[in-house]
């Protein structure tokens, strides 16, 4: 299993815009193949961070995801409301 926390930041004044398409990433995301959990956080203290936290079978799932249409459409309708690139950090679970 494959985890990935990614971190996205708005524009100051867009984050509400941002919500909005982070959002409507939910359904389809957690039906695809592959998607074991799809959770979407902002933080409370800064109200324009945004974290989602997903659970993938493995690797080529996550790439998937990445590659996915709806995925790119939000990419290019948050590239004006992005501060920043997303910050994407995969993790392997220690016992």
């Amino acid at each position: 299993m494959l985890r990935i926390i990614a971190r996205i930041c708005a524009r100051a004044g867009r984050e509400a815009e941002l919500r909005v398409v982070l959002r409507e990433l939910l359904p389809a995301t957690r039906s695809e193949s592959g998607c074991l959990a799809y959770q979407l956080f902002q933080n409370a203290d800064r109200v324009g961070e945004f974290v989602t936290v997903e659970q993938w079978t493995d690797q080529a799932a996550a790439d998937a995801h990445l590659a996915s249409p709806h995925v790119a459409a939000a990419l290019a309708r948050a590239t004006d409301l992005l501060a920043q690139p997303p910050q994407i950090h995969r993790f392997d679970e220690v016992n």
